[in-house]
């Protein structure tokens, strides 16, 4: 049966490291799984007071149409003083409302974070760990998705070349493909 993976990118930058991570890993699920990137740049803020008056913004509809039909979520996310990226923390508030009506609810997560430097997005990563227990989204443990020094793997095309590094996020993705299964 055919999963439906949606990757969310905490950068918007039009060069953004942590897209180009996303892009490798999204290229190594197994070929039954269809993975596609959630755009997350055009979500109004949220503001709970569209949801209690019934007036959401069309962003808002569309996103959690779409997060409806994905299976599992892939978070790739930048540090950005120690958390998350507000665009991606936006994308979390969005989809877990209207109380009761979360998108998120018990589908399967993975986070991974990604720096130029050596902490590796640490601080961002747990904190959107954080955010997906209360949402209760079952999170892959391990292997931890830390990947610093992200311009020392990448080549100028994005590609990433070295083998352990790949060898590394086959790991991610094919532990992350057994929790989904434990979920399906």
């Amino acid at each position: 049966m055919t999963k439906n993976i949606g990757i969310l990118v905490g950068s918007l930058r039009k060069a953004s490291y942590t897209k180009k991570v996303a892009e490798v890993l999204a290229n190594m699920f197994p070929e039954d799984y269809n993975v596609s990137f959630i755009e997350i740049g055009d979500l109004d803020l949220y503001n709970q007071d569209f949801d209690d008056e019934g007036n959401v913004p069309e962003s808002w509809k569309t996103f959690r149409h779409t997060m409806e039909s994905i299976d599992a979520v892939l978070f790739a996310t930048p540090e950005y003083n120690r958390s998350v990226p507000s665009v991606l923390k936006n994308a979390i508030d969005v989809g877990s409302r209207p109380y009761g009506a979360s998108v998120w609810d018990t589908k399967p997560a993975a986070v991974v974070s990604v720096s130029p430097g050596a902490i590796s997005g640490f601080g961002a990563n747990h904190h959107l760990r954080q955010s997906l227990v209360f949402l209760n989204m079952p999170t892959l443990q391990q292997p931890e998705a830390y990947i610093g020094n992200v311009l020392n793997l990448l080549e100028e095309d994005g590609s990433i070349t070295n083998q352990g590094t790949l060898d590394f996020f086959q790991m991610i993705i094919d532990s992350f493909v057994e929790l989904i299964k434990k979920y399906s």
